[in-house]
């Protein structure tokens, strides 16, 4: 048997979900959770819903004028995601 330098985990579990065709619904489970860190605390509280369908990230909101608010940075929101994602999962953000 041959030895090889370790691997670190990371590299162990994103060549495992490619392998098995799970790494983009990885990635758009992951963009989800990250919508929290993302825009931050006070509006994570007043999400109640987020799922992502097709690169396009809906986010149910249950204030009316954060909803507004949101609707003008959706641009902003979805490079942040993506960036903290590491690829262009986010194709756009549809907030309810």
């Amino acid at each position: 048997m041959k030895w090889t330098d370790p691997k670190p985990f990371a590299q162990i579990f994103n060549e495992a979900m490619s392998r098995v065709g799970l790494r983009d619904v990885y990635d758009e489970q992951r963009a989800s959770y990250l919508w929290a860190e993302v825009v931050g605390p006070t509006v994570n509280r007043l999400t109640t819903r987020r799922y992502i369908t097709d690169g396009v990230l809906h986010v149910y909101i249950s204030s009316a004028p954060l909803k507004s608010e949101l609707s003008f940075l959706t641009d902003n929101l979805c490079g942040r995601i993506n960036q903290a994602v590491g690829r262009q999962i986010v194709k756009s953000i549809v907030i309810h």
